[in-house]
């Protein structure tokens, strides 16, 4: 069939006040017709004339395609259910994003946004309005979920749908119209000295015990303590350099562990000064993985020998395993529950509560910016806050002995 000779009709067509071409052509591998639609980059109310050359240009260039077999029908995203367009959009972006980033992404939208909305197929980027937003988020608080998630879930969702309207198959984004949750005030829970002492000594040969010190005292999250690597060690300065760290991507049918040099931000690329115990745990821990390796021989991956957080077989520690037994270990020598993340919690506690500057806290933890550090740990701050009082003190007395 000669595709140049293929007849070709459109019209133009207003939808959520935007028009569209759209060409109804016959595929040659069906000889049915089917439509495409094209976006006249215009609103809708436009002058005739402007919409008519506009619609002549689209049609001609879409003929141009149409010879040379580059057509694909494209379904306008403004008709596609919530839940599968989130698919779509996220398929598009993916290279754009870190991959901890996308496999967060993934896991909200394969979550609780899934269940609601496949349950809601009525419901379409093009006619979902603020207060069907507000069901949502009210479903997930009567889930029990915290101020934060619903946030979390906000923040992906209105990223989506600028996307959206930025591909003109919206007018406007919807969820600019919804306000968005107040975030809860967040106290992380924390261990004393003397329970983060008891603890490191209960779980000395336990798996996970460079995990812990290496969160308890030096405050590194949870992935970065299992990014921890030997050859990031300056024992004579007495420093280690945090410049990896291990996510866990749950994909269907597979389970990876996978070492990542894209850290959080800027600041989560740190060195940082081993404190004593860090350094001892180092080398007690270098002890035995040789022992291991000897023992194992070809048993042991050796893909991970630079790694100091690994299993006896010289695997890479999972995220999920760290979290879960972390909990157990807490059960069976009778500490009360904390996250494994609050053993960062209890290290920034410590350091505050001994008075040192909370910018030196901040620089330690990696944070971005120092009132990220403030909003969570300004509570316990109590040292620059006395500092404050007794310059203000200082000031009154100095007068009242110029005045005697």
């Amino acid at each position: 069939m000669d595709q140049s000779k293929l007849t070709v009709s459109a019209s133009a067509q207003a939808k959520n006040g935007r028009l569209y071409a759209v060409i109804w052509y016959q595929e040659q591998s069906t000889g049915r017709s089917k439509p495409v639609w094209r976006t006249l980059g215009l609103d809708e109310g436009a002058k005739q004339s402007l919409v008519n050359r506009r619609l002549r240009e689209t049609v001609n260039a879409f003929e141009e395609e149409l010879n040379a077999n580059v057509v694909e029908p494209i379904c306008n995203d403004a008709d596609l259910p919530i839940y599968d367009y989130l698919v779509k959009w996220l398929k598009r972006v993916r290279n754009s994003l870190q991959l901890t980033t996308y496999i967060g992404y993934n896991k909200v939208i394969e979550g609780r946004i899934h269940r609601y909305f496949n349950c809601r197929k009525d419901l379409t980027v093009g006619t979902i309005r603020a207060k069907d937003i507000e069901e949502f988020y009210d479903f997930a608080f009567s889930e029990g979920v915290s101020a934060s998630t619903v946030i979390h879930y906000h923040a992906i969702l209105h990223k989506a749908f600028s996307y959206a309207f930025k591909d003109e198959a919206i007018n406007a984004n919807p969820f600019d119209r919804v306000e968005r949750p107040k975030r809860d005030k967040f106290q992380g829970k924390s261990f004393t000295e003397e329970e983060l002492v008891a603890l490191l000594n209960v779980t000395r040969n336990d798996p996970i015990y460079p995990a812990i010190v290496l969160g308890g005292c030096l405050g590194l999250r949870r992935s970065e303590a299992l990014g921890a690597r030997w050859s990031r060690v300056n024992y004579e300065e007495k420093t280690i350099l945090i410049d990896t760290k291990i996510v866990e991507d749950r994909a269907i049918g597979k389970h990876l562990v996978i070492p990542v040099e894209v850290m959080k931000n800027k600041s989560s690329k740190r060195t940082l000064t081993l404190p004593q115990p860090v350094m001892d745990m180092l080398t007690e821990w270098r002890g035995r993985v040789d022992m291991y390796r000897t023992m194992f021989r070809e048993s042991y991956n050796r893909e991970y020998d630079d790694y100091i957080c690994v299993d006896q077989l010289g695997n890479l520690l999972q995220p999920s395993y760290v979290t879960n037994h972390f909990a157990m270990l807490l059960r069976k020598h009778g500490f009360r529950q904390i996250r494994f993340h609050d053993l960062r919690h209890t290290f920034a506690s410590i350091l505050i509560n001994k008075n040192k500057p909370l910018i030196e806290v901040s620089n330690f933890l990696g944070h971005s910016d120092i009132s990220t550090t403030a909003n969570i740990y300004a509570h316990l701050d109590k040292a620059s806050k006395q500092g404050c009082a007794d310059t203000i003190t200082e000031i009154f007395d100095r007068k009242e002995k110029k005045g005697t």
